[in-house]
């Protein structure tokens, strides 16, 4: 990274042109909003007829890649260094990367697209029973493994990247194993201006069609007119809230809106479920789960060859685009929240667990919609799904007891679901504008999240969402040719980290170096002492600086090159290997809480403070190895440090 990048909080290149590509394009699509929106169909109708193949190869490919990491031995390997630990708990991380994936989708069609399937279905016939179960399939087939995999590996690729590899956390570092440190030019920029543009204007749209949604709830709830003015008045409302959300920061604005809204959607999940007809929705989940794994391989790769149909493009292969269209927003933001995490963590969280619930959720609302309108024959909300699909949800709960109390919950969950997408979408095209720093000023993150709400009314205003929608999801076919060649680059990345490891174990029999002649009673009298911050650090200064100061005199008289460095924390060793990684060995001073046992005649402490004690240990390139050298000798550290190097040399072996 250039100084230039070290110190300016601001990517001029990317925030600039990405503001003006941005304005111009939004001039185009609202200005003549109908030849905007001919020009992307007829740019998207190119596309699916001649590249719906790709768009589904490439889906498969995505899925089976991350199920594959999932279970591979690369599933033991940390976004971020060997000692990193989660900053979110297992169940804030959940809720985050849910309420940014998929939660405004769920809400609008939950109830509309079962709906829409059973009245419509791509080869039953309409109303039947066999119509309820392709409706159902179809509708877990658009929202389950395959939607997630695709968040999940562009996830995985930004968070391996910048977290393992320390690149910057946008979505040129996806670039890094093709073009190497170019992704610091022109090249890196325009990838992250593509981000920032279909970022924007994914958010922009999505708000602009949600803004209806939560417009419908309150006429349903308060008779407020359905008018373009209040959907605009209605999404100044939410931009305001999200510019409170940016201003609290990731740890509280988001994380505390993703966890209300998860427990508000579990509530009303659950009052769905126990009010509706619960048995018959509990068996349908189990058979629909079993219909849609069943068909799993065949529905992937069905492109309708045979049956010559628009229906794929039309929602398939749009899902697909979709999809694919949202991935830089929502993996840059999922990768942003999952320091710490293991790749196997990872996908178990990020893959399977939100599609079992968006699943469940499709079930108990498509499910529940379909046995309305078949079994109880409300007419009426098949009516509504054909003319607005935006009321689906709350004709749906208008018939279940306290009604207005679901209604409710259910705009509360939609307008909370519409913040946290605009402040993260503000929060991730902020870090793309950054270098993928989020410690930026305040004002770069307002000046997003104002710029999204400015988007939306304006196109909502003039006409044009739907025009820049089909140019989002045009735009997907790109990307997914730079995601197939990251996916290469990561691989690659992985096997070059197995060697690594394979390198740390092979020497791992090899007894450990110390003092034959020191005391026997000294070393245990060092193993179990709790030293504090002060005696670690004389050690470190006394002892580990000589030994790293000797043995890279004799590293240099090998014709190595050797660099000491220091830091509050840390004393740092770096052995230059020519072409190939360079070795380092560093002794961090770290805070650990101190064990149960210990001295007998220890002073009794506060149950509510935790003791702390200080270790000397040891970090090499892929992060802390978790074992502690404080009271070691200098002639134990010096050979420490060549073992260590024994073992780096053998991993550069394996790579030849």
């Amino acid at each position: 990274m250039n100084d230039t990048q070290a110190h300016s909080p601001l990517n001029k290149p990317v925030f600039y042109t990405s503001s003006i590509l941005i304005v111009a394009l939004l001039i185009f699509a609202a200005s003549a909003p109908e030849t905007a929106d001919s020009l992307f169909k007829a740019i998207q109708s190119v596309i699916v007829t001649n590249g719906s193949w790709f768009y589904v190869l490439t889906v498969a490919i995505v899925l089976l890649f991350v199920v594959y990491l999932g279970m591979s031995r690369y599933g033991e390997i940390k976004l971020g260094p060997d000692h990193a630990t989660p900053e979110f708990s297992f169940k804030t991380w959940l809720s985050m990367l849910f309420a940014a994936g998929m939660g405004i989708g769920l809400m609008f069609f939950g109830v509309a697209e079962p709906l829409m399937h059973f009245l419509s279905p791509p080869t039953a016939e309409a109303g039947s029973i066999d119509a309820v179960r392709e409706a159902m399939k179809t509708t877990f087939f658009h929202w389950g493994v395959h939607a997630w995999a695709i968040y999940a590996v562009v996830a995985l690729i930004l968070g391996y990247f910048a977290y393992r590899q320390n690149l910057p956390l946008t979505l040129r570092s996806a670039l890094y194993p093709l073009i190497g440190d170019r992704i610091y030019g022109w090249p890196g920029h325009v990838v992250d201006i593509f981000a920032v543009t279909s970022t924007v204007f994914g958010v922009s749209t999505s708000l602009g069609f949600g803004a209806s949604q939560v417009n419908a709830g309150f006429n349903y709830l308060f008779g407020l007119p359905s008018t373009t003015t209040v959907q605009i008045m209605i999404m100044a409302g939410v931009v305001g809230l999200a510019v409170i959300s940016v201003a609290t920061g990731l740890d509280k604005g988001i994380r505390i809106l993703s966890e209300t809204n998860m427990v508000l959607a579990i509530l009303l999940l659950l009052i769905v479920l126990i009010l509706g007809p619960t048995v018959f929705l509990l068996q349908a989940y189990m058979q629909n789960t079993g219909a849609y794994l069943s068909d799993l391989v065949r529905n992937t790769f069905n492109l309708f060859a045979y049956e010559k149909t628009d229906w794929i493009g039309g929602w398939t292969i749009f899902y697909w685009g979709w999809w694919l269209a949202w991935a830089p927003f929502v993996g840059l933001f999922i990768a942003r929240i999952s320091y710490g995490r293991t790749i196997r963590e990872f996908v178990m969280g990020v893959l399977l667990i939100p599609s079992a619930f968006t699943l469940f959720w499709m079930t108990v609302f498509g499910n529940g919609a379909i046995d309305q309108v078949l079994v109880q024959g409300k007419d009426v909300l098949a009516n509504m799904v054909n003319e607005d699909t935006s009321v689906a949800l709350f004709v749906f709960l208008e018939q279940f007891p306290f009604s207005s109390v679901l209604s409710l919950i259910a705009v509360l969950m939609v307008v909370v679901f519409f913040v946290t997408s605009c402040d993260s979408g503000a929060m991730v095209v902020d870090m793309l504008c950054s270098h993928g720093k989020n410690d930026t000023p305040l004002w770069q993150r307002i000046y997003w999240a104002v710029g999204v709400g400015v988007v939306s009314a304006v196109l909502l205003y003039a006409g044009g969402l739907g025009a820049l929608q089909t140019m989002t999801i045009a735009a997907a076919l790109p990307f997914a040719i730079v995601l197939l060649i990251a996916i290469m680059g990561l691989l690659k990345a992985l096997r070059i980290e197995a060697y690594k490891r394979e390198s740390l174990q092979v020497l791992a029999g090899t007894p450990l170096h110390s003092d034959t002649d020191k005391n026997w009673k000294d070393r245990l009298e060092n193993i179990v002492s709790f030293p504090d911050e002060n005696a670690v650090r004389r050690f470190v200064n006394k002892t580990v600086r000589t030994a790293m100061a000797e043995v890279g005199e004799e590293f240099k008289v090998q014709q190595f090159d050797v660099a000491i460095e220091e830091t509050d924390e840390a004393l740092m060793l770096t052995v230059t290997m020519g072409n190939d990684p360079e070795f380092v060995y560093a002794v961090y001073m770290t805070a650990t809480e101190q064990p149960e046992f210990g001295p007998t005649d220890m002073p009794e402490v506060d149950e509510s403070e935790k003791p702390t004690y200080y270790r000397a240990e040891v970090h090499l390139s892929e992060g802390g190895q978790n074992y502690d050298i404080m009271g070691w000798s200098k002639i134990s550290v010096i050979n420490d440090v060549i073992d260590q190097f024994h073992k780096h040399q053998h991993f550069i072996h394996l790579l030849k």
